[in-house]
């Protein structure tokens, strides 16, 4: 705002017009900025002490027509009789609760001295048995696997004092030759750190109270070692399969690493997400990079073709032969912060941002009719329903431009759509895309969580490691794997397997038909 100062001694009307208008422009601007740093204050608040929920309370915002929206002539009216609802208790739940679980039966007899009929002195039959179901948790334990090999040779040879050969029976290689590693505790380590979030301080205090002393430097170079020996070969073949797909999704977010060479230690990195759509099977990846250049997300999708959902950086513009498809989510976000920002008095009057808000409520309410179709009816229903309400929006759209502030958070709700439209609209194109890119949000969130327990990566090379078990355990989580005993069975089989073959690879990925059943995980009961 330029500084004006007002004519201290006017001396005609025009000086006193001149004066009037000087400050009516600068109370203009200040009220602009007064209410600028209103909604950021109130935004603020509701970022520290608000739901983080966007969901719309259909009871407290009022649609400007929800007559339209709402009505649907295929709907029966009820009738006047009173139906009262009565939640059932559910039968058999405990049984449905356990019944994936490993059962250890104790069974309590009479001695067979005892079986005899106190009234007469009979002999007691099996009438019947009383069950009681008890829940037993088996804590971790350490102990130690001895792996003796003999060797043989010949005695008559040795008799005769001839050459003798000597015969080594065969034993499996070793995960991390000339440690104490084994293919269970290396896949424990990393289970704890990127499933439960455990940091390796606290599982070296753990494995202190178990017996065994294993520093926590002792315990991060068996990461590093199984990450960037064993499960950066299966990193790169995820990535081959990755890259033959034709819709994937891309997010991503910040990481500390502290000693990464020419770089201060609170220098921002990034870990970069990639994943798979819809389609089967699901493949996340993650890549450590120094930074968030479009340089970045342009290499690691080198010939890769199709769509690519994206938020609204601008870091994903400009990659080869890829169609950008833009997240529906971001830009709801955008008016629901909007009316957050607003007063509490104006919130449950009819603003603008309320009616932005109901435009993308009505394209995720039509999604949600689209969850059961198949790729081409969800592509035709698109045209016939969603297509109406964005050309509605697109107009509604420029007709606010004009009208408001671009620097609040209701003008920028507007730029960011406008400035996004292109991408936004891209998901009518094909029936398979979806409306937002909220499936690699849930994808990094894993990382994020983890994130806040062990805070930064010391060097550049634990932070590729971290990306690489990420990625193995994100996908294997997706595909329906138990973490733990599937990095075990890695563990146990890649050291042996010929990793110049990539079929022998293939059978090892989370996809495979091949794994053996131990390695997935008990299924949630519905």
């Amino acid at each position: 705002m330029k500084n004006h100062t007002p004519n201290p001694t006017p001396t005609t009307i025009e000086d006193l017009q001149k004066e009037r208008d000087l400050l009516k422009n600068q109370i203009a601007e200040l009220t602009a900025k007064l209410k600028w740093y209103e909604e950021q204050f109130r935004l603020s608040q509701q970022r520290r002490f608000g739901s983080s929920s966007e969901r719309t309370n259909a009871d407290q915002l009022e649609l400007f027509n929800e007559a339209e929206v709402e009505a649907d002539p295929t709907v029966e009216e009820p009738t006047l009789e009173t139906i009262t609802y009565r939640r059932s208790k559910k039968r058999g739940h405990r049984e449905t609760l356990l019944e994936n679980l490993p059962v250890e039966t104790i069974e309590y007899r009479l001695p067979s001295e005892e079986q005899v009929c106190s009234c007469c002195g009979g002999s007691l039959h099996e009438m019947s048995t009383e069950i009681r179901q008890e829940l037993k948790i088996i804590p971790a334990e350490v102990k130690v696997v001895k792996h003796v090999r003999y060797v043989y040779s010949c005695r008559r040879c040795e008799r005769e004092e001839t050459s003798t050969p000597i015969v080594t029976a065969s034993m499996p290689a070793p995960v991390f030759p000339g440690s104490l590693a084994s293919a269970s505790s290396m896949a424990y380590i990393m289970s704890q750190k990127y499933v439960e979030s455990m940091p390796l301080y606290r599982q070296e205090q753990q494995f202190a109270r178990l017996g065994i002393e294993l520093s926590r430097q002792t315990l991060a170079n068996w990461i590093l070692y199984g990450a960037n020996t064993w499960l950066s070969l299966l990193y790169d073949r995820m990535r081959e399969h990755l890259l033959k797909r034709d819709i994937l999704h891309a997010d991503e977010t910040t990481l500390q690493v502290l000693r990464e060479p020419g770089r201060a230690a609170q220098t921002t990195s990034y870990l970069w997400l990639y994943r798979t759509g819809r389609e089967d099977p699901p493949i996340i990846l993650y890549d450590y990079q120094t930074t968030r250049a479009s340089k970045h997300p342009r290499q690691f999708l080198s010939g890769f073709k199709g769509y690519l959902h994206v938020d609204g950086y601008a870091g994903y513009h400009g990659i080869p032969d890829v169609t950008l498809v833009g997240c529906w989510a971001h830009a709801r976000r955008k008016f629901d912060e909007a009316l957050k920002a607003l007063p509490e008095s104006k919130r449950s009057s009819p603003v603008a941002a309320k009616e932005g808000l109901n435009f993308c409520n009505q394209l995720f309410a039509i999604e949600r009719d689209l969850k059961e179709c198949t790729p081409e009816e969800r592509y035709q229903i698109r045209q016939e329903r969603s297509r109406p309400v964005l050309d509605a929006f697109l107009a509604w759209l420029r007709t606010q431009k004009p009208k408001v502030l671009p620097k609040s958070a209701f003008g920028q709700a507007i730029l960011y759509c406008l400035n996004q439209w292109e991408k936004l609209e891209a998901f009518l194109q094909d029936g398979r895309l979806e409306i937002d890119n909220n499936r690699s949000e849930r994808a990094i969130k894993p990382f994020v969580i983890g994130r806040k327990n062990w805070l930064f990566s010391n060097t550049p090379r634990g932070a590729k490691a971290s990306a690489i078990i990420y990625s193995i355990i994100e996908t294997a989580k997706e595909n329906g794997l138990h973490p733990y005993f599937y990095l075990t069975y890695l563990f146990e089989k890649l050291p042996n397997l010929d990793m110049k073959d990539k079929d022998s690879l293939d059978q090892l990925l989370p996809w495979s038909e091949s794994l053996p059943l131990t390695c997935r995980a008990i299924k949630k009961n519905t």
